[in-house]
């Protein structure tokens, strides 16, 4: 029988009726019992399969260590992960200041979790519990899992594994694993066995043999020739995009961290379980009198639609956790969960989103799977799209019908992110975009051109900016006809490797042009195991192997960002000076400066 929330305190557990837990899953998020959120999703599935679990949601680590005792011993393991983001990122901005808040906490006061915290719990608790395995997971964990480039140090760390003593490491999306996981050790295997399991990463002093190996150069090798790193990353996102993936195996030290291939992608069935678990769809009563969680508020009303991502966007690290292939849930389960939505007592009739990674890749595949199976390519709509695409937009259009048309239902919006380059003359896309401006804009449409260079757009992997430009053709179009006064927010990067000083006084020559003052920005950060990242790190474009150039000094990177407010008097004197400085005098005229 399904508890109302999974204990987070041994009086919970006891009320149970336990005397044991068999699972300890350590967070450094609150916990929030939402299908939004990793800990409630691993919880509950491992839940539904018959086990006992309790979640430690961000223990204190500078104390006694009290939170971390407080279940004792698991029968089987401890899972660990340190939340829906990287710890780093959830501290650091991009130009490494502290940040004063954290979206996963009540009140979203920063302070609840430390550092590196996949790092720090696992150490803790093979510190106090010797014995027990401990399973890594989660972003932080997943996207460390073979030699990485980390910002905030500046410099190449080992894979986690050889950093914490963790048994092993789930990579990716977890629940399916973490379930077998238990299931292996509760018949009386050990961690031995369960390094047979795909999408997992271990560290073994014996040397891997076997002849589906591919092996990447050393992390020794790797911390001399950035080179060597460059070749490494190209094999490893490749085979992490495929469905069909080889063994990697990269020597650290005396021993090998193995990285095995990928599970095969969630049926339709399989992901619909996971959403349909009986969650309770919002925070831990425990927190009431601390504030709310803002991460939890800004999705408590919006459904999630599918999984994955094929877009290959250089700086995202999506496709590598998630997966290039999108799995979709079907009609049936994404309407038990509007229903629930609209039962809820403080729902008013508006869902704020219906999407995933990308808003508009539901349902879409290869229309030959075999096909799949054998490809390569990065992202399946650049350079171009892929001829085995099948990019059909009109499920999705009956979808967003039949949920508006919901009773209860009074309002539906898009706040996931559109691919425009998705759309194309015979796939439905134009009248895609006709029915969520019409009907599923809330007065401001959001869309990520990123950049206006032809250069940088390539190394980002996006489209041509002329793209968005006859977007936003059609979208005025739209509006005019339809007497609506909305706006299209573009969103776009600065410092991208490739991009020059001379790109961003052409976006800003593009922005005064088009007439837009902006205000969705942001500068790089590097993020361990994307493309960007590597290409920042090492100079180098791991796709051609040639040298590229990237800002990484703070002081061009505050100059590049500072493109962006062309139009604030306050800004307009560092702008000038800053163009004069770099040889490109002429903007100041351009701009109007």
């Amino acid at each position: 029988m399904s508890a109302p929330f999974l204990p987070i305190t041994l009086k919970e557990a006891k009320r149970l009726g336990w005397d044991e837990v068999d699972v300890v899953i350590v967070s450094g998020d609150a916990y929030v019992d939402h299908p939004s959120f990793g800990a409630a999703v691993l919880g509950r599935s491992l839940e539904a399969a018959g086990y006992k679990v309790a979640i430690i949601p961000q223990p204190n680590w500078r104390d006694d260590l009290r939170d971390f005792r407080k279940f004792g011993a698991p029968r089987l393991f401890f899972a660990v992960t340190a939340g829906c983001m990287d710890s780093m990122v959830n501290h650091y901005t991009a130009a490494r200041r502290l940040r004063h808040d954290d979206a996963y906490t009540p009140g979203g006061q920063s302070g609840f979790r430390p550092d590196r915290a996949a790092y720090v719990y696992s150490r803790l608790l093979k510190q106090i519990y010797p014995e027990v395995p401990v399973i890594l997971g989660g972003i932080e964990a997943s996207m460390r899992r073979l030699a990485h480039y980390d910002y905030w140090d500046d410099k190449l760390f080992p894979s986690i594994l050889t950093e914490t003593p963790a048994d092993l490491l789930t990579y990716g999306m977890g629940e399916r694993l973490t379930v077998q996981i238990a299931d292996i050790l509760n018949r009386g295997g050990s961690v031995e066995d369960l390094k047979r399991l795909p999408q997992h990463a271990y560290l073994t002093q014996e040397k891997p043999q076997g002849e589906d190996i591919l092996w990447l150069h050393s992390f020794e090798e790797c911390q001399k020739s950035k080179r060597k790193q460059a070749e490494n990353f190209h094999v490893i996102e490749k085979e992490s995009n495929k469905i069909v993936a080889q063994t990697l195996v990269q020597p650290h030290g005396g021993g090998y961290v193995v990285v095995n291939p990928p599970d095969t992608p969630f049926s339709e069935e399989e992901l619909d379980k996971s959403f349909d678990l009986p969650y309770a769809r919002q925070p831990h009563p425990k927190y009431k009198k601390r504030g709310a969680i803002p991460a939890y508020e800004m999705i408590k009303f919006s459904v999630n639609s599918h999984r994955g991502c094929f877009g290959g966007c250089s700086f995202c690290t999506i496709s590598a956790h998630q997966g290039k292939q999108i799995v979709s849930r079907s009609e049936a389960s994404i309407m038990k969960e509007v229903k629930q939505i609209v039962e809820m007592p403080d729902f008013h009739g508006t869902l704020s989103d219906l999407g995933g990674p990308s808003a508009n890749m539901y349902r879409m595949k290869g229309k030959n799977q075999e096909l799949c199976k054998k490809c390569t390519r990065f992202s399946c709509i650049q350079p171009n799209h892929c001829a085995n695409l099948m990019s059909d937009h009109r499920p999705l259009i009956d979808l967003y019908r039949k949920v508006s048309k919901y009773p209860g239902v009074k309002h539906l919006f898009i706040g996931s992110g559109i691919r425009y380059d998705l759309f194309t003359d015979n796939n439905g896309g134009h009248d895609y975009f006709k029915e969520v401006v019409l009907h599923h804009v809330s007065g401001r449409l959001k869309v990520a051109p990123e950049h206006t260079s032809p250069f940088v757009l390539k190394t980002m992997r996006k489209p041509s900016f002329d793209l968005f430009v006859q977007t936003k053709q059609r979208f005025e179009a739209i509006c005019r006809e339809a007497g609506l006064r909305y706006q299209l927010i573009p969103y776009f990067i600065s410092s991208h490797p490739g991009c020059k000083l001379k790109d961003m006084a052409d976006l800003a020559v593009q922005m005064k042009k088009l007439g837009y003052r902006l205000e969705q920005v942001q500068d790089f950060t590097p993020t361990p195991m994307t493309l960007a990242t590597e290409m920042y790190y090492t100079g180098i474009n791991p796709e051609t192997m040639q040298p590229i150039y990237v800002a990484t000094h703070p002081n061009e990177k505050k100059e590049q960002n500072l493109m962006f407010f062309f139009y604030k008097r306050e800004c307009q004197s560092e702008i000038r000076r800053a163009l004069v400085k770099s040889h490109n005098a002429d903007y100041i005229k351009k701009l109007g400066l």
